[in-house]
């Protein structure tokens, strides 16, 4: 019944929900959904630049999330209000990418694969590309998680415990380029952030604490990867956007959960 092409679709998304979860529950606090969607929409920019180049379409990608990620805190510093920047940026990195696709009759067929994702399309290679991303997100978080925290929580009390708010904040700018690079072929640059924002913000309702709310949020997103995987096969949808739908059903229902 399992087909290999369904099995590596399942262990990608699962793969990937190891680093969602906990960058996801980042995002959510340090109120950076913005942020996390104007990376993924610069991804396109970044696979155009890809496949021009002829260079690795995740080392293009990380290339061009990383500089967004730069480009943002240099205008954010002078003076430049965060929201209007962060959609500028996000957009306009998305048009750039779309037009310069134009222009290569090779990415044309497959677009519509980065924006949306193609879960079913993983190959060997994508799958430990995947794994291994995702594994060195959770580790970079793992080892930076306290200071993550006291930076997050307060950045005077993080000053004052000797840490530096700004390379924490660079931290997660790298983890989420990478998390950017790893998801675009399983959910597509249009829904990444939604993978980082809704499970985390459905464990949210769930969780007494910061450790619970990321393991939680890693497994929300395991269950609406397998759920959405099961929709996708028995109704005939895009699996990307099954994934994130699924995900959006358990948001909904941990909504109706009131906390104690």
């Amino acid at each position: 019944m399992l087909d290999d092409f369904l099995m590596r679709a399942a262990l990608a998304g699962l793969g990937l929900t190891l680093a969602t979860g906990p960058l996801g529950a980042f995002v959510v606090w340090r109120r950076m959904a913005y942020f996390g969607d104007a990376t993924a929409h610069a991804a396109i920019l970044g696979v155009a630049l890809s496949f021009g180049f002829g260079i690795s379409v995740y080392a293009g990608i990380i290339a061009v999330a990383l500089g967004m990620a730069i480009t943002v805190a240099s205008l954010a510093g002078r003076g430049y209000a965060m929201d209007a920047t962060l959609g500028v940026l996000a957009h306009s990195a998305l048009a750039f990418g779309l037009v310069a696709a134009s222009f290569l009759t090779a990415v044309r067929v497959d677009l519509s694969a980065w924006l949306f994702g193609d879960i079913l399309a993983v190959g060997r290679v994508d799958l430990a590309v995947v794994w291994a991303g995702s594994a060195l997100v959770l580790a970079l978080l793992v080892w930076r998680w306290q200071a993550l925290l006291t930076a997050t929580v307060n950045e005077e009390l993080a000053v004052a415990a000797g840490l530096n708010p700004r390379r924490e904040a660079l931290v997660l700018t790298v983890a989420l380029a990478l998390v950017v690079a790893v998801a675009i072929k399983i959910v597509g640059a249009l829904l990444i952030a939604a993978m980082l924002i809704i499970p985390a913000a459905a464990a949210r309702r769930l969780a007494r604490g910061p450790e619970s709310m990321a393991l939680g949020a890693s497994l929300i997103g395991a269950v609406s990867v397998l759920a959405g995987l099961f929709a996708s096969l028995r109704l005939d949808t895009p699996a990307g956007p099954s994934i994130v739908a699924a995900s959006a059903c358990i948001f909904a229902a941990t909504a109706l959960v009131r906390r104690r």
